[in-house]
């Protein structure tokens, strides 16, 4: 029974109800809210509302203070260098390591067998370890933003092939022998520079570069690399094959005074450099369209980070010979520890990557003595698993953690 048009809403509320209606909604005050309406005879009455607990982002972890991480890797670093000193075929106290590195520093070496240990042999070849890292770590860090690809290193990428070419042809055949002791160095940086415009020029696409043909272009050019180095070596003078194949595999085995300013001066002055160039490195990671829409100068970014990466990997090559797996997984550990912002990626990479190193080349020294395994070996041994621990436990996708 539908009530009537004339009837008011006070005649509605008084007069009787019928069988077959429902009884009208009390009014609500000027202040209240309007009644739910009546459940029917077949309708199930709704569940009492339960308010549900909400979750709280997780801490994120490029929140962690960077002077605190900063210092705890520093703390590392110092304390790997010191087990590196320390430990070997004749075992040191680290006094006494602490006591030889003071003299030397105020001027007052001893001429003792502790002396000559720490000062001549291990001390320079645990600094040269460092650089190394931290300048394989950076170069891995900026050609993985570089190309927007997880997999990019400059061992994959072919660099450290060609970076090895000039470096062969220079202990066989003594090209660039008017540099003298620069001359290792001066052809490990023309083979980075040609192996990495050979690179990327031919995975380019017009004006495009594309991350999977980019990464296919480096392997094959890498192969090439490889099996010019292995011509050179089968022409070369056979006295020194030897030791080239034992350089190509890496080792600090001649490390010394000498091949430590130019690697040391270069990795300072890329590592300024790239800081400075932290957000416009963030910006380039999402895209080159994203990075212009910005203000950045992708052309020119790209071509100086080109130069930059060349230059760490030639010297590291020249010193060390060819070290494969730190520049890959070292920058995706630190990523995975301080996040993606490569205002804190680019100077915790520099400790963690020289850490990383020290301890390689500690294990490369001491689990075989007196003989050394190339430290090759060891870095891919502690690198893998660690990654895939940390993958593990965190997902993770390049340029974000979740």
């Amino acid at each position: 029974m539908r009530p009537r048009d004339s009837e008011s809403p006070v005649e509605m509320r008084t007069r009787p109800i019928g069988p077959h209606e429902a009884p009208p909604l009390p009014r609500a005050g000027p202040h209240e809210a309007p009644p739910l309406p009546p459940v029917g005879p077949y309708e199930a009455p709704l569940p009492p509302y339960r308010a549900e607990p909400i979750a709280l982002p997780a801490r994120r972890r490029d929140r962690r203070p960077l002077p605190v991480v900063l210092l705890v890797c520093l703390v590392l670093l110092v304390v790997a260098m010191v087990a590196g000193i320390a430990i070997g075929s004749v075992g040191l106290n680290p006094g006494s390591v602490w006591q030889v590195i003071l003299d030397h520093l105020e001027g007052h070496p001893n001429s003792t067998v502790t002396d000559a240990i720490v000062w001549e042999i291990r001390l320079p070849r645990v600094l040269l370890a460092a650089v190394v890292g931290a300048a394989l770590t950076t170069a891995g860090t900026v050609v993985q933003a570089l190309v927007r690809n997880s997999l990019a290193d400059p061992f994959l990428l072919g660099v450290s092939s060609g970076a090895s070419v000039g470096a062969t042809a220079v202990l066989l055949f003594g090209a660039f022998a008017s540099l003298g002791v620069w001359a290792i160095s001066a052809g490990s940086v023309c083979g980075a520079v040609v192996a990495m415009a050979a690179v990327f020029f031919v995975s380019r696409t017009g004006r495009q570069l594309s991350p999977t043909q980019l990464i296919l272009c480096g392997v094959v050019l890498s192969a090439l690399f490889e099996s010019v180095t292995s011509f050179l070596i089968f022409k070369g003078n056979p006295q020194a094959t030897q030791s080239v194949l034992f350089w190509l595999l890496g080792s600090f085995g001649n490390a010394n005074w000498t091949q430590l300013p130019i690697p040391a001066a270069v990795l300072v002055v890329a590592i300024v450099y790239l800081v400075t160039q932290a957000r416009p490195l963030n910006a380039l990671a999402m895209g080159a369209e994203p990075a212009a829409s910005l203000g950045v100068d992708v052309q020119r970014l790209r071509r100086n980070l080109f130069v930059v990466t060349s230059l760490m990997v030639g010297v590291a090559v020249a010193v060390s010979g060819v070290i494969g797996f730190v520049g890959l997984v070292v920058p995706h550990i630190v990523r995975l520890l301080v996040g993606s912002d490569h205002r804190r990626v680019l100077p915790v990479g520099v400790l963690f990557g020289a850490t990383f190193m020290v301890v390689g080349d500690l294990l490369a020294r001491t689990i075989v003595s007196p003989q050394e395994m190339p430290i090759g070996v060891i870095t891919a041994f502690l690198g893998a698993p660690t990654l895939i621990v940390l993958i593990r436990r965190r997902p993770y996708l390049y340029g974000t953690t979740q």
